[in-house]
C-alpha cells in the first residue's frame, strides 16, 4: 500500500513539472510575439550597432594661368618662386598652365585671351607687357603681376597711390632709383657724361631713365637718352651711346636683358662701363647693380595668390608689394677687364 502511494505521488510531481515547463515556453513565445503552440522558437538577438561613415570635405582645386614675357633668369626665378609658394600654401590643389610669349606683346595678348576663355581661377602676369595684356583681357579674373617695375606707369594710372584696385595687384621689381643714380657717383665720380640706354617700347624703362636722369643731373652729370625700338636697331644705338658717353645706365628692361651679349660686345671693347638696373643685366654686361631677389618677389606673389584663391583676401584692396631688401653687387669679370677695383660694401655676382 505504501509503495502504491509513493508511485502515485511521484507521477503527480512529474505531471506538475511538465506543466510548469510548458507554461514557461508559452510565456516566452507570447512575449516575443509568437502564438502558443505554433512550433516556432523566437531568439532574442541584440540589434546591430550602426556606424555613421565619416564625410570628408572635397579638397578645392584651382587652375592658374602663367604668362611669362620671355625666358630669362630673373623672370624664370620669379615664376619659380610663385609656383613654389602656391605649392607650399595649397599643396596638391593648384594646376599651372605656364606659357612663354617669346618677348612679344601680341603673343601675351593671345595667351591671356586663352586663359580667359578657359576661365582660369587666377592669372600670373610676369613682366609689364604680360600685365598690360591681362588687364585688357579681363576685369573679373584676378590678375597678379610680378617683375613689373611701376604699376601706375604700366597701367596708365595717374597719381598712383600703391593700390591698383579692381582685379589687379602684384609685386614690383623696382630698386630705389635714387640709390642707383648714387652708384654711378660712387663708381665714377670723375665721369661727365652718362648715356641712358633702354627700349622705347617699354613704358617702365622710360619711367626709370627719366627718374634716374633727374637725380644724375642734380649731381652735375650731363645725361643723354638713347632709346632703341627693338633688337633691330639695338646694336646701332648702343654703339652711338658708347662712343658718346663716359658711362652707361641700363634700367630694368626686358629687351636689354634678352640681349646683354650684344651690349657687352660693343661696350667692353670700348672700355665703357655700365651700371645696370638689375642683376641679370649686370651679370651679362654691367659693372655693378642694386640687386633684388626675383625668386623672393615671385614667392610673395604666390602667397598673395593663395590668399585670393581661398577667399582670405580681396585683390581690389591689396597694395603692390616690393622687395624687402636690396644688395649692392658687382661683376667680377667685367671689372677686371676694365681695370676697376670693386668698392667696399659690394659683393660679387655668383654664377646661377
Amino acid at each position: 500500500m505504501k509503495k502504491k502511494f509513493l508511485a502515485s505521488l511521484l507521477a503527480a510531481v512529474m505531471v506538475l513539472g511538465l506543466a510548469a515547463c510548458g507554461g514557461g515556453n508559452s510565456g516566452g513565445n507570447s512575449g516575443n510575439g509568437g502564438s502558443a503552440g505554433d512550433g516556432n522558437t523566437s531568439v532574442n538577438t541584440p540589434e546591430p550597432s550602426v556606424t555613421t561613415p565619416e564625410v570628408s570635405t572635397p579638397t578645392a582645386s584651382f587652375t592658374v594661368g602663367i604668362c611669362q614675357l620671355t625666358p630669362h633668369p630673373a623672370l624664370d626665378a620669379a615664376t619659380m618662386g610663385f609656383m613654389h609658394a602656391l605649392d607650399d600654401k595649397l599643396p596638391g590643389q593648384v594646376t599651372f598652365d605656364q606659357k612663354d610669349a617669346s618677348n612679344d606683346s601680341n603673343t601675351c595678348q593671345t595667351i591671356v585671351n586663352g586663359f580667359v576663355s578657359a576661365n582660369v581661377d587666377l592669372i600670373l602676369a610676369n613682366a609689364t607687357p604680360s600685365l598690360q595684356a591681362a588687364a585688357i583681357a579681363t576685369d573679373t579674373i584676378p590678375v597678379l603681376g610680378t617683375a613689373v617695375t611701376e604699376y601706375g606707369v604700366a597701367l596708365g594710372i595717374s597719381d598712383f597711390s600703391g593700390t591698383v584696385g579692381g582685379n589687379v595687384s602684384g609685386t614690383s621689381d623696382l630698386a630705389p632709383l635714387d640709390q642707383q643714380a648714387e652708384m654711378i657717383k660712387e663708381w665714377f665720380p670723375e665721369a661727365q657724361t652718362v648715356g641712358l640706354l633702354y627700349c622705347s617700347a617699354e613704358a617702365n624703362s622710360q619711367y626709370q631713365v627719366d627718374t634716374v636722369q633727374g637725380y644724375l643731373e642734380e649731381m652735375g652729370y650731363t645725361c643723354t637718352q638713347y632709346p632703341f625700338s627693338d633688337t633691330n636697331d639695338m646694336a646701332a644705338v648702343t654703339t652711338t651711346a658708347a662712343n658718346a658717353s663716359d658711362v652707361l645706365y641700363v634700367p630694368t628692361d626686358n629687351t636689354a636683358a634678352d640681349n646683354t651679349g650684344v651690349i657687352d660686345n660693343i661696350c667692353r671693347p670700348l672700355n665703357v662701363p655700365i651700371i645696370a638696373g638689375e642683376e641679370g643685366i649686370c651679370s651679362g654686361c654691367g659693372v655693378a647693380t642694386l640687386s633684388i631677389s626675383y625668386y623672393d618677389i615671385g614667392y610673395k606673389t604666390g602667397e598673395m595668390a593663395a590668399q585670393i584663391l581661398t577667399g582670405e583676401a580681396d585683390i581690389s584692396t591689396m597694395p603692390i608689394q616690393y622687395a624687402p631688401q636690396f644688395t649692392k653687387k658687382y661683376n667680377e669679370a667685367i671689372c677686371a677687364d676694365l681695370g676697376l677695383t670693386p668698392l667696399e660694401g659690394y659683393e660679387a655676382i655668383t654664377a646661377g
